[in-house]
């Protein structure tokens, strides 16, 4: 996939990590949440597109004035293409800054979806400013040479405990970061829809004292006839 459908990418800005992961999970997924990543602000923007990879191991002194350290940095904020967000393995260590306001600028004009690191980011209020969806383990002011050695891109990579392909799915919220296999998130994305306005119909029903037996989790037969009934309600406008 080299990019979402308009439905698809729709249907996933309107739908929570809690009901992608439960979605993945009934259909085998099991480890696709990210661990300790979380938005830089809890008022930031939504995150959804296509995952585009850094690699960086630790840094060492006899290899920190690499020529090719520099660009390959660099490269991955020029090369990672529109839409996209970019995902760097930090190996969950928030020493230094994986990125700061300036790189994440410059993903922002070119119009990337995004940024994820397990590390940290630094000068986090001027990468609030950008507008970009930016989610780390914590702020990390010191710059990333101090820990990290930008070693590749475009690879399958580890995030927050996650395996991260290249071109698979990325979705953040306000609880974290999801990764969605890109051959099954137009399936799952719809699915979402669905599970997201049962739960919205179940939500009222426990408002209005509603027992969740045979409402939620699952849906007995008359919770299923009485949400086929809300929902024409809904769109009737009645």
């Amino acid at each position: 996939m080299t990019e979402l459908s308009a439905a698809t990418r729709d249907a996933l800005l309107r739908v929570g990590t809690s009901t992608l992961t439960g979605i993945l999970s009934r259909r085998g997924f099991k480890n696709m949440f990210m661990q300790e990543v979380w938005p830089i602000r809890p008022d930031g923007p939504r995150l959804v597109g296509l995952a585009y990879t850094m690699r960086f191991i630790p840094a060492r002194e006899d290899k920190a004035r690499n020529p090719a350290a520099g660009p390959i940095q660099q490269q991955a904020m020029e090369g990672c293409p529109p839409g996209h967000v970019l995902v760097v393995d930090a190996r969950g260590d928030p020493r230094a800054a994986s990125a700061g306001d300036i790189y994440c600028g410059r993903l922002k004009a070119r119009g990337c979806a995004g940024i994820v690191t397990d590390g940290g980011l630094r000068d986090t209020e001027g990468v609030f400013k950008t507008g970009l969806a930016a989610y780390h383990r914590r702020p990390s002011s010191p710059p990333s040479g101090i820990v990290h050695q930008p070693v590749d891109i475009g690879l399958p990579i580890a995030c927050g405990g996650v395996a991260v392909y290249p071109g698979d799915v990325v979705v953040g919220d306000g609880d974290g970061v999801v990764v969605i296999p890109t051959d099954i998130a137009d399936a799952v994305a719809q699915e979402a829809l669905d599970t997201t306005l049962y739960d919205e119909f179940a939500e009222a029903e426990v408002a209005r004292g509603r027992s969740l037996i045979g409402l939620f989790p699952g849906a007995g037969e008359e919770a299923k006839r009485d949400f086929e009934a809300w929902k024409k309600a809904r769109s009737s406008g009645s």
